[in-house]
């Protein structure tokens, strides 16, 4: 193998951990924008305060998932109360 063949495969490889490391960024600023976006909702909702207390403290004990619950469950409890 040439010295070029070894230098090309270095760049690859540092292309792949680039676009892998950009990914991953990208992908951890959506979820905490998710999350954001639920820890608003929920203030911002119909539910009773004891509820929203619940909501809350379930968002910041499992963020993903309590945000995840929110908008697929707590939104519509939120909404039959109107």
């Amino acid at each position: 193998m040439t010295l070029l063949a070894l230098a090309d495969a270095t760049t690859m490889e540092t292309g792949i951990t680039a676009f892998i490391l950009i990914m991953a960024l990208l992908v951890g600023l959506a979820v905490v924008v998710f999350i954001v976006a639920a820890v608003f909702s929920i203030l911002g909702s119909r539910v009773d305060g004891a509820m929203k207390i619940v909501w809350l403290i379930f968002v910041c004990i499992a963020p993903f998932i309590g945000a995840l619950l929110w908008f697929l469950i707590g939104r519509n409890q939120g909404r039959r109360y109107r």
